[in-house]
């Protein structure tokens, strides 16, 4: 009996020495399976993506307060809350659908190149991270949704006065799904133009700024000129709000291009140095434009100078260096300033705040301006395997056309036929009496 005891204590001594063995092995292979599940499990970087948050937040901020007050304070006093309302309700709506349908149809899977897949309709099966980066795709999303939201409220800027509020609302809703997120798709979701024409666009150059600014001046064409244009002289009522709009506007815009790095590195702050030597470039060299054209410079001058520059310099943003960027905010300012009188004076089209000749032009100049910039000999990053300054500017000219035409025609499109629900212009008297009243049964201003 002893025996047979002794051995069973033998045993389990043996099956203590075997446990303890084994759990000496696994401490010992944890850290290893750890490393080999981090490797597996997509994990977003906290930095790039608190930057991203807070550049989603910065170029939330050009369109409320930025863009409301730059474009108010250019108005007539009796249509400055028409401009804050049309600006914010813009804003509200194309989020609202680029959540639904905007990102999965820009970001969503690659179908053809034309277009993305539905898969991420309202947001779903979104991944951990975003394809190619270190921010969460929801960060992504973010981020995206405030370029979404400030690229038709941009718009508003042609038609105001006489654009009837229910009109602006359908066409640019319409508009957000039907030009800027194919166009997105095209250049920044992996579409066609990137892929198989080779065009760039760092931060909205082309998407952004030449959608707006040519659709925009497809619209102010069939809506027609204000009453008196261009008889009547029609002066801002109160610069110093544009002044703070354009402030705003400035400081958001370093979110603008710098959040387009995705990532909080070097990319990114040399983005942000371009983008202010642009904008300081331009509104200097514009001021000095008015002071040998109409005797002295203005206000509204450095600011609509700064906007200038910075929509030249933001295709090219983080891919320039900063001598460049001297070059791109003085061209910005040599061809937007004459650009405004052409459109208004020679073709005498009342694009009332100068989206096209501001935006538009300005993103095109900065498109164009990036194939030659680019070249390292120049300070640029440098051309893609086998292209040149040649092919890289044939590129960027195909681009820019194809993303013009389809913004004009599906502008026309979208705009006439909203127009046959909800008609375009307020009537004369409602115009007569400012959009504030007629549209909103509010004044900006009470003068008792």
């Amino acid at each position: 009996m002893r025996s047979s005891w002794a051995a069973l204590g033998d045993n389990r001594d043996a099956m203590r020495k075997t446990a303890a063995r084994c759990a000496a092995t696994l401490a010992l292979a944890l850290p290893s399976l750890a490393f080999a599940q981090e490797t597996v499990v997509d994990v977003a970087d906290t930095g790039d993506t608190a930057w991203i948050l807070i550049s989603a937040a910065l170029v939330l901020m050009m369109t409320m307060p930025g863009l409301t007050l730059f474009y108010g304070g250019l108005v007539r006093a009796k249509s400055f809350l028409a401009v804050l309302v049309q600006v914010g309700t813009i804003a509200a709506s194309a989020s609202l659908l680029w959540i639904a349908l905007g990102y999965t149809m820009a970001f969503g899977p690659v179908g053809s190149g034309w277009i993305g897949g539905f898969g991420n309709a309202m947001l779903g099966n979104l991944g951990n991270v975003r394809d190619g980066y270190m921010v969460p795709e929801s960060a992504f999303v973010l981020f995206q949704m405030t370029f979404a939201a400030i690229t038709p409220a941009l718009m508003a800027g042609a038609w105001v006065d006489r654009a009837r509020f229910g009109w602006v609302v359908g066409f640019c809703a319409l508009w957000g799904l039907v030009v800027y997120a194919p166009v997105a798709h095209w250049i920044w979701g992996g579409g066609w133009l990137a892929t198989k024409v080779g065009t760039l666009d760092f931060a909205g150059g082309i998407v952004v700024h030449t959608t707006a600014g040519v659709s925009a001046l497809v619209a102010v064409i069939l809506l027609g000129s204000r009453s008196g244009f261009p008889r009547t002289l029609m002066l801002p009522h109160a610069p110093s709000l544009t002044m703070a709009g354009a402030a705003l506007l400035w400081v958001g815009w370093f979110g603008f291009n710098g959040g387009s790095a995705l990532a909080a590195n070097d990319d990114a702050a040399s983005a942000i140095i371009n983008t202010h030597v642009g904008a300081s470039m331009a509104a200097l060299v514009w001021l000095l434009i008015e002071r040998f054209t109409v005797g002295k410079p203005t206000s509204v001058g450095f600011a609509t100078g700064a906007i200038a520059g910075l929509a030249t310099v933001t295709p090219a943003a983080g891919f320039i260096s900063p001598g460049a960027a001297f070059a791109f905010g003085a061209v910005a300012a040599l061809v937007c300033y004459p650009m405004i009188q052409i459109v208004k004076q020679r073709l005498k089209i009342d694009d009332s705040l100068d989206v096209f000749a501001v935006h538009g032009v300005g993103g095109i100049t900065g498109s164009l301006l990036l194939a030659v910039f680019l070249s390292p000999d120049l300070g640029g990053t440098g051309y893609a395997d086998g292209a040149t300054m040649i092919s890289q500017l044939a590129a960027q000219f195909v681009g820019i056309g194809v993303v013009a035409l389809w913004s004009a025609i599906a502008s026309a499109i979208i705009a006439v036929g909203v127009s046959l629900l909800l008609p375009m212009r307020v009537s004369e008297d409602d115009e007569r009496e400012g959009l504030d009243l007629a549209s909103h049964g509010e004044r900006a201003w009470e003068f008792d």
